[in-house]
């Protein structure tokens, strides 16, 4: 079954659906009209780019190649949570950058290797696409667990140094901060994948679909991808969290002054 391409007309149709929103703006005065022209001007002169670039890769298929540009995915991922939690960019670098870092590439090649099988694992279409999914996914995972630990922290400050007063370890305090990070990390991803395929048709089994796959290969391919993604995104906010622990405590096991950017609690 070939694939019905979308044309130029057909996609000037497609944002003139933008006139929704902006009436809506229009109608309640929410003044964001310019965000929301920004946000989609941005998105698609990124995804031309992208598109560009990715036709260019797909047809070389290098190794180095393929792992240059996944570099590039993964500290763009990475630049982007640095932006928006609300620790310090000179603490949080080091802690994110490895909590992106290792999950990405452990649960990529896993995936390609064992559930894939592919017999060239570096193959552009597979390790950009599927590396795109998971980064997608464990960056907004990682922005909830770190900023809610650390709000959590900051609005518990007695509560933990009364537990450290008492003689609990530093580790020993820390759990319940970590539980509750977790709980509002994992529940709505949680509720979102216990409704897939009834309440939500996800993009990438539409997307095979629409492809000409066949209705079975696509629900493997998602089933799949949704346990990988909620595998890495699981230790990629464990690991973001552990090493920025590392570095956010004095040997007093006291938060550093300099941890906190500014307006962390709104």
């Amino acid at each position: 079954m070939k694939t019905v391409d979308i044309t130029y007309i057909g996609l000037i149709f497609a944002f003139l659906l933008i006139l929704v929103p902006l009436w809506i703006n229009k109608h309640f005065n929410l003044k964001i009209s310019h965000q929301i022209v920004t946000s989609v001007l941005m998105m698609s002169i990124q995804l031309f780019l992208v598109g560009f670039f990715l036709e260019y890769i797909f047809e070389k298929n290098l190794i180095w190649l393929n792992l240059l540009w996944l570099a590039f995915m993964i500290f763009t991922a990475v630049f982007s949570t640095l932006n928006k939690i609300k620790i310090k960019i000179k603490i949080a670098f080091l802690p994110v950058l490895l909590g992106f870092l290792f999950p990405t590439l452990l649960i990529l090649f896993y995936f390609n290797f064992f559930i894939l099988r592919l017999d060239f694992l570096f193959d552009a279409r597979y390790l950009i696409a599927l590396g795109g999914m998971i980064l997608g996914n464990i960056l907004s995972l990682n922005i909830v667990a770190v900023n809610s630990f650390y709000k959590e922290l900051k609005l518990q400050e007695k509560l933990f140094f009364y537990r450290l007063a008492m003689g609990a370890s530093l580790n020993e305090t820390l759990v319940p901060f970590i539980r509750h990070s977790f709980q509002l990390t994992f529940l709505p991803m949680l509720a979102k994948t216990a409704t897939m395929g009834i309440v939500t048709l996800p993009g990438m089994m539409s997307g095979q679909i629409i492809g000409g796959a066949s209705p079975n290969t696509a629900i493997r391919y998602q089933i799949a991808i949704m346990i990988a993604i909620f595998t890495s995104g699981s230790l990629s906010a464990l690991l973001t969290l552990f090493f920025s622990i590392k570095k956010s405590f004095n040997k007093f096991g006291v938060v550093k002054n300099s941890l906190y950017k500014a307006k962390l609690i709104n």
